[in-house]
C-alpha cells in the first residue's frame, strides 16, 4: 500500500487582503464545502464535550442531507466526553485522520490512531478521551439506525485501514479500488463508510446515477469531479454531498492518489411515506 496522508482542517481566518471568491456551492442536487470554508468562525460546540470543537459538514435538512450527519471533530489534549451521544437510535462510524483517540466501549479501551476506524451500534455505552499531548482530529458519521424484524443489530468493531486490502473495481487495472470495512451483503448494516482510492489518471468512466445518498470527504489528492451536469475541481480537505440519483463521475489528477471517505445508505426498503 502506498503512503497514506489524511487531510485535517486547522481553522484560522483568511487575511483581510484575500479575495472572497471560493469554490463553495450549494444546489438541490449537490453541495461542495471546500477546505477554505472550514475556519474558526464556523465551528460548533456540543453538550457534554470538553475542550472540543467541530465542523458540521452534513446534517438532515430539507433540501440537503436526508439520512446522516457528519462532523469533523477536534479534541484538545485532555478533552473528550463521557456522554458523547444523546440519541439512543444513532449508530456511528469514527475515522481518525490525525492524533490519537481513546475510545472506551462497555468498559474496554481502544486506542485509535490515523487510519483507525470504529463502528458503534445504537444504544452503546461509550466514551472518548484524548489522553495524548496533541490534538486529535477525526470524522464522526451518525445515522439513525433502521431496525428490521428478524435481523440482528450489527456488533461494534475496531480496525485500521492498514489492516484491510483494497478491492479493485473490475476492468480498471487497479486504478480504482475500495477499502470496504463491512461486507456489501451484510444486511445488518444500513450504511457503509468506505475509502475509495483512484490512482492518478483513474476514472469513474460513466455517470453513476443511483439511489444512495453520498457524503464524500477528500482525504488526499485532487480530481475533477462531475456533479449533476457540472465538472468541478476538488482537493484534499473538500467535502461533497450528493443527493440520491445525482449523476457523478471523476478523473483523478496527480501526482498523489485521489482518496475520499465515502458514506452511503444501503440495504433497506424505500420508505413510501415521508
Amino acid at each position: 500500500m502506498s503512503n497514506r496522508n489524511y487531510y485535517a482542517p486547522r481553522g484560522g481566518l483568511p487575511g483581510q487582503r484575500e479575495i472572497t471568491a471560493d469554490r463553495a456551492v450549494f444546489t438541490e442536487a449537490y453541495a461542495i464545502i471546500p477546505k477554505g470554508a472550514m475556519r474558526d468562525i464556523v465551528t460548533s460546540n456540543l453538550p457534554h464535550w470538553e475542550d472540543t470543537r467541530l465542523w458540521i459538514i452534513a446534517r438532515p435538512l430539507s433540501g440537503f442531507a436526508e439520512t446522516f450527519s457528519q462532523y469533523i471533530m477536534e479534541v484538545a489534549p485532555g478533552g473528550g466526553s463521557d456522554r458523547p451521544e444523546a440519541d439512543v437510535e444513532a449508530e456511528a462510524v469514527l475515522f481518525i485522520v490525525e492524533g490519537e483517540l481513546t475510545v472506551t466501549l462497555d468498559g474496554e479501551l481502544h486506542l485509535m490512531q490515523p487510519g483507525g476506524y470504529a463502528f458503534i451500534p445504537p444504544g452503546s455505552n461509550w466514551q472518548v478521551a484524548n489522553n495524548s499531548g496533541n490534538p486529535v482530529r477525526f470524522h464522526w458519521i451518525r445515522k439513525a439506525y433502521e431496525p428490521v424484524d428478524g435481523i440482528d443489530v450489527p456488533q461494534a468493531f475496531f480496525t485500521n485501514e492498514k489492516e484491510i486490502e483494497p478491492i479493485a473495481m473490475p476492468d480498471t487495472e487497479g486504478k480504482w479500488a475500495t477499502t470496504r470495512f463491512v461486507e456489501s451483503d451484510d444486511v445488518r448494516h444500513d450504511m457503509h463508510v468506505n475509502i475509495v482510492t483512484f490512482k492518478p489518471g483513474g476514472t469513474i468512466p460513466f455517470a453513476e446515477t443511483h439511489v444512495m445518498e453520498h457524503g464524500l470527504y477528500v482525504l488526499q489528492g485532487k480530481a475533477v469531479y462531475r456533479l449533476n451536469q457540472d465538472w468541478v475541481e476538488v482537493e484534499a480537505g473538500d467535502f461533497m454531498w450528493l443527493r440520491a440519483f445525482c449523476p457523478q463521475a471523476c478523473y483523478a489528477g496527480g501526482p498523489d492518489d485521489f482518496r475520499y471517505l465515502l458514506y452511503k445508505d444501503v440495504n433497506r426498503q424505500m420508505k413510501l411515506k415521508l
